[in-house]
Formats: structure tokens, sequence, C-alpha cells
């Protein structure tokens, strides 16, 4: 008994070393990944000659198989050029690239000698392996090599599944037909797994069947035996080291620690020359500030055409963000996390050794403030890759106030980084007893109206009995001689945005503060200086009636992108402001709903499917 006890000791101490070793490894591995932050995803394929859906064009019935296949004629990739794809993704600040070996249509780019494969080589008029060159060029430019590889082909005479409305067979009445497709699978896996050696897998399709049937701890296996450190997303019925949420930007940060935003430029992730919805560059920066501020990555995706060149318009927004990417690669690569929202009225990060705190500025504007940090003293501040502007920053009770009217400011995004000689620390802001006289009387303007913005959205309206009415007419708000007249007109102009309102949305919506009226049917969004871009909103769920900027009756415009018609997760709305209609202290934007406010924060993880 003495033994088995001993016995049972050491197997319990060899198995705590070897979890413990485990997820040194694991932690180990994904460190280039989490510093990456920035990945090109490429859909290079067979859809790209009719420019049509990737391989959902045919499941769905939108053309028929037959005809889909026919595409192969057209591929040609005559203008094929790796090498200068591969310097286009550097230029634009990618540490990473992903592109897709095999789609769901079965169509393999590489020379696989899988059994009954269709390939670009054998099958397409380009009869080229496409992927070999591009591999090669990318390594030589010190990316890592990721690939993206389809569980299901809907071509394959061994699969079960060919069409929405057709099977080929019942995977329980014939499972030799079905082992003979996870071989034909795991054989093209081991392909690209000794040909290129690559960091990263990007499974798709695990929705089709469940990890018994993939397979998926053999194929796991598989992968690791050529690799150790392999990377796989979260689509192999969640064997994978991280969550890959797709087109719909998290509201919230994501549950695990590793993550990865895809996304398109426009509403397609193949070439398709009528979808000419692109987001703009300043939209697609933002997009990657907000997922660095998260601690995730954004995988940004282009199409190429069949004939290997890049749309024009990729190529203009991959430059741009490149210019972005480049002039501020301190505040992006390596960096973590940042503050919570309540700290920062922002998006934030943090160096890896969290001495850095780096402030993502959308507007240009005099001031802003931070509240909370625990820190005694500032050790310097800059404004990231801008030598010649000054910030002046001043740190009394936990509140560092940033004076910004020498900065020079980015037309997307400033960075600005505060370096302390410890860690950044804080905690929840100390609530303030802020009165309606003092605000009045404060002779900072742009303070005052701050401060009233902060009180509004956190839901303390020290409006409520002051005798303010719905217009500012007539109101008898408590007007003394030491009264700031900038800020009583500004509340008397803007009184529909503070009469009754309620707390505003909670961190993630978005990027300032803002108030909801009584009924929770006008959301009023509070905008400091000159947005250097559009106003965003995520995740809400409401039809838009209208949208006015407030005092003034101007109608504006907005636009939603990314409303997916397979998924519950409503797009996001970007509001464009006219420059020449900003209210030179705050601007206060009335976005009318259909409804009461109704918010998706629900948790976000793999996507399930897209059918």
């Amino acid at each position: 008994m003495k033994f088995q006890k001993v016995s049972l000791f050491v197997l319990l101490a060899s198995a705590c070393f070897n979890v413990s070793a485990q997820d040194t490894i694991s932690a180990q591995k994904m460190d280039w990944f989490e510093d990456a932050k920035l990945g090109i995803f490429i859909h290079w394929g067979i859809y790209s000659v009719e420019g049509i859906s990737e391989s959902w064009s045919f499941f769905n019935n939108y053309i028929n198989h037959d005809n889909y296949i026919k595409q192969l004629d057209g591929f040609t990739a005559k203008n094929y050029k790796p090498k200068e794809w591969a310097k286009l993704i550097k230029q634009a600040g990618a540490k990473y690239t992903v592109i897709t070996t095999k789609h769901h249509d079965g169509i393999s780019l590489w020379n696989t000698q899988a059994d009954k494969a269709i390939s670009t080589l054998k099958d397409a008029a380009a009869k080229q392996d496409v992927i070999t060159p591009f591999v090669q060029a990318i390594q030589q430019e010190g990316l890592h090599t990721g690939l993206y590889y389809s569980l299901p082909d809907w071509s394959h005479p061994y699969y079960d599944v060919f069409t929405r409305a057709r099977k080929r067979y019942e995977l329980a009445k014939e499972p030799n037909r079905w082992n003979h497709y996870v071989e034909y699978y795991q054989k093209q896996l081991s392909e690209l797994s000794q040909q290129y050696k690559p960091e990263l897998i990007w499974f798709d399709g695990d929705w089709e069947h469940s990890a018994k049937e993939w397979k998926s701890k053999e194929t796991l296996s598989l992968l690791r035996k050529y690799n150790p450190n392999i990377i796989i997303n979260s689509r192999l019925n969640n064997h994978g080291d991280y969550e890959t949420p797709e087109q719909g930007i998290p509201v919230s940060r994501p549950d695990a620690k590793f993550w990865e935003l895809c996304y398109t430029m426009n509403d397609s992730w193949g070439y398709q020359p009528f979808d000419k919805k692109y987001k703009s560059p300043n939209m697609i920066i933002r997009t990657l500030v907000d997922c660095i501020s998260m601690g995730g990555n954004l995988l940004l995706d282009i199409g190429p055409k069949a004939d290997g060149s890049i749309p024009q318009e990729q190529m203009n927004i991959l430059k741009q963000l490149g210019r972005w990417t480049n002039k501020h690669a301190s505040a992006i690569y390596g960096t973590r996390a940042g503050i919570p929202f309540e700290n920062y009225n922002g998006k934030s990060a943090l160096s890896k050794d969290g001495k850095t705190l780096y402030l993502y500025v959308y507007e240009q504007k005099k001031q802003l403030q931070l509240k909370g940090l625990l820190n005694d003293a500032i050790q310097a501040v800059s404004v990231v890759g801008d030598a010649a502007s000054k910030v002046t920053a001043v740190l009394l009770d936990e509140k560092v106030q940033l004076d910004l009217t020498k900065v020079n400011f980015d037309q997307d995004v400033t960075v600005l980084a505060l370096t302390f000689k410890d860690k950044v620390q804080w905690h929840a802001p100390r609530e303030e007893a802020i009165t309606l006289q003092a605000v009045l009387d404060n002779k900072q303007t742009n303070s005052a109206l701050n401060q009233i913005a902060s009180l509004l959205h956190s839901g303390k309206n020290i409006f409520d009995h002051s005798g303010l009415t719905i217009d500012g007419m007539e109101s008898k708000l408590p007007v003394e001689n030491l009264t700031n007249p900038a800020v009583l007109d500004w509340v008397k102009k803007h009184a529909e945005a503070l009469y009754e309102t309620g707390k505003g949305l909670p961190e993630g919506h978005y990027e300032g503060l803002s108030a909801l009226s009584k009924d929770r049917q006008t959301l009023y969004l509070f905008v400091e200086g000159v947005p250097t871009g559009p106003i965003a909103l995520k995740g809400i769920k409401n039809g838009i009636a209208r949208i006015r900027l407030v005092g003034e009756g101007s109608m504006i415009n907005h636009e939603i992108f990314n409303k997916l018609y397979w998924s519950s997760i409503p797009g996001i709305v970007y509001i464009q402001v006219p420059k020449e209609r900003l209210d030179k202290n705050m601007t206060v934007i009335a976005v009318l709903l259909d409804s009461p406010l109704a918010l998706h924060r629900e948790k976000v993880g793999a996507i399930e499917n897209n059918l």
C-alpha cells in the first residue's frame, strides 16, 4: 500500500509537471501571434473568374456545380506576381499571412497528390501550383506562414455533403467511404505541413461534422508531428489555440486570451467586381485599433482576381494602412489590451512590459483626461511617430490632464505614449460630488462640457429638477455672476440631450460618451473636437429611423457595414458628421431608433456556420 501511495504521488506530480510544461510551451508558441496584431487573409480561387461567392454559390444552388467548376478554364494566374504580393503585405504592416490552399469547393491551389483531388496545377488554365511561390516569397520577406484549409470538400466523391439540397450518402450507412475522405484530407494536411512548414493552420467548415467524425484529435496530433508548435484556430471542433470571430467587430473583449478578427475590406471574401462597398482606410485603421485595444489581432482579407492581380481599391487600402502602421509601429506590435473605458474614454493599449500606456485619439481636440491612475509620476509623454508634436501632462489626485494644443494630429488616428517608471496601475475612478453650479461656473468650457457628458454617461443627471426645459427656452437654471456664458449657451442649445436623459451605452458600443432619452428610443452621442473619420456604433440591434445634430436640426447620413443576412450580429453603423456643422465646443448627435434600445453583447467566439 505504501508503494501504491508513493506511485500515486509520483503520477500526480508528473501529471502536474506535464500540464505546467504544456502550458509553458503553449504560451511560448503563441508569443509571435500575440505580438503580430495584423495579418493579411487571402481568398483566391476559381470563384474569382466569374466573381461569385466562393463555394457557397453552388452549395446554395445559385449556380449549378458543373457551371461553377467550368471556372477552372478561366483561372489563368497570368499576372500573378507573388513577390509583389509579399512586398505589399509587408508594407501594409502585416506580420503574417493566411492564404486559402483549398476552400469548400475542393480546388487545391498546390500540387497535391491526394486521391481524386482537383488542383490548379492539373485542372485549371493556369497549370500552376500557386501556393509554393507565394510561401517562398513571404518567408523571404520574414513574414509568418499561415495556411487556410477547408475541412469539407463539396466536390470530392468521398465527401458526404454536396449541396444544400443534395447529399451523396449517409455517413452512418457508408463509414468506409467516409474514412477514405478522412484519409484524403489528412494526406493533404501532411503535404502542406511537409512542403511549407506553416506556423499556423486556419481551419474552416468544422460545423458539418463532429470532432469524432473529423477525427480532430488525430488531425491535431498529425500536425504536431510536423511542428510541435503549430498554431490552430478555433475551427477544429474546439481543438484550437485561439478564437476567430468573423466580420462582426467584438463589442467587448472575447473570453479567450488569444483571438483574431477575420474581416473583409468590402462585403466579400473573394473577388467580386460588383461589390464596391469598401470601407475607407480610416475605418480599417480604426478596426485595427479596436482589436489592439482588446488584446486581439486583425486578419484583413484581400481577394485577388483570376489573373493574379490585386484590385486597385484593395491595394490603396493596404498602402494607406501601411502609412499608419509604419508611423505607429511601437503602439501596435507587442502591445497588450488597454485600460478600461471608465479610466480613459477612448481606445488604449499597454506595452508588453506594462510601463507604457498608448492612447488612440480619434479627434482633433484641445485636451483629454485619464482617471483612476495609481502611478506616482509620468516619466515621458510623446506623440508616436511625430517628434515635433508636444504634449503637456499634469498628474494630480489620480487624474492625468493632457494638453493637446501643440499636437499635429494624424489624418486617421493619433497615438499618445505615456511612459511610467513602474507598470501602469489603475482602479475604478472615485466618484466626485459635482454640482450643477460648479459646472456652470467652470471657466474652462471644454472641461465643463466633459463633466456634463461624463455625468450623464454614468447615469447622474445634474439637470434633473434644475429648471432646465426640454428646448432650453424659459429655463430657470441657477445663473450667477460667475456663470460661464459659453457653458450656459451650450446647455440651452443642447437641452434636448440633457433633459431627463439617463445612463449611456456600456463600454464597447461607442468610442465616446453618450446618454439615452427617457423612452430609450433616442441615443445621444457626445463628440469632442473634430473627428478624423466617421463616428462608429457597434452592437445596436435596432433599426435607425434618422440621425441629426442636436440644437440645429441637420439630418446627417449613415452607412451600415458587415450586416450579414445569416448572422444575428448587428452591422457596424458609421455616421458621417459634416465638419462645417460641428459645435466649436462639443457636438451632440441624436440617433433616433425604431424601438427602445436593444444591444448585442453576447459572447464572442468562433463562427458556427453561414448557411
